[in-house]
């Protein structure tokens, strides 16, 4: 967004950093980015792949993927460019390592559509597109080390079941990295909005902190944060243009 001929991606990451943010999780960003965040931001970027660029069943550089939706980004978008997760780091911060799980493959999604009882449908949009979430340890220059988790839930309106079971399972995932009593922060495009998500309600029981009304958040255990809130338009507004058809969502560590 918006859907113009050129890309705005640069305006958007360089606005999103303007302020000095510690960390910074970005979802649906084209595989070919993945090598201009640092420069873009002036942040460590760590990066995932969920989707490798293709053309029809094949794979293909990512570059190449890039040259050809510059033709058209607003008709294009990621047909042919792939998408990943990337994790920014401010540089008074060090990462210290990272770790990358599938949310979505074959026998995980076969087990899920017997156990919620799947359409053929449902079966099919789960299975269209690999899903990630990637662990990112970080040594806070002020504090102590925490794991950032970062997701895109995958998105499907017949079934929201689907995102609440991959938001479990990254849930799981990063709990399983962390060390004891090592903070943890999840942050991401849930697809899944607190008022229907179970997996969003056991979070706040087991200790995670409220999440923001909709489908974009940070949640912390361990690490106390204000409850996160979305941009209002006016700050992502460039030239005129809305940058992205989501607002950055916003947390402060107290």
């Amino acid at each position: 967004m918006p859907p113009e001929r050129r890309d705005f991606l640069e305006q958007m990451v360089r606005l999103a950093v303007a302020d000095g943010p510690d960390v910074v999780c970005l979802q649906e960003v084209p595989v070919w980015a993945l090598a201009r965040l640092e420069g873009w931001s002036g942040m460590t970027a760590v990066g995932a792949v969920a989707a490798p660029p293709r053309l029809g069943p094949l794979r293909w550089p990512a570059e190449l993927g890039h040259a050809v939706t510059e033709l058209n980004h607003g008709l294009l978008r990621s047909a042919v460019t792939g998408q990943a997760n990337a994790i920014l780091v401010a540089p008074r911060h060090r990462v210290l390592d990272a770790e990358t799980a599938v949310l979505n493959p074959r026998g995980f999604r076969r087990a899920q559509a017997r156990w919620l009882g799947l359409d053929v449908v449902a079966r099919l949009v789960w299975a269209k597109e690999r899903r990630v979430c990637q662990a990112v340890r970080v040594a806070f220059a002020d504090g102590p080390t925490a794991l950032v988790g970062n997701l895109h839930a995958t998105g499907y309106a017949g079934d929201e079941r689907i995102a609440d079971a991959e938001v479990r399972r990254a849930a799981a995932f990063v709990e399983g990295l962390a060390g004891p009593d090592e903070p943890i922060v999840l942050c991401g495009d849930l697809n899944i909005v607190p008022a229907r998500s179970r997996t969003l309600h056991d979070l706040v029981v087991e200790g995670f902190s409220e999440p923001a009304p909709g489908i974009d958040q940070v949640m912390a255990r361990g690490l106390p944060v204000s409850r996160p809130e979305p941009w209002p338009e006016e700050r992502r507004r460039l030239d005129g243009r809305l940058l992205s058809d989501h607002a950055p969502v916003e947390a402060v560590a107290a």
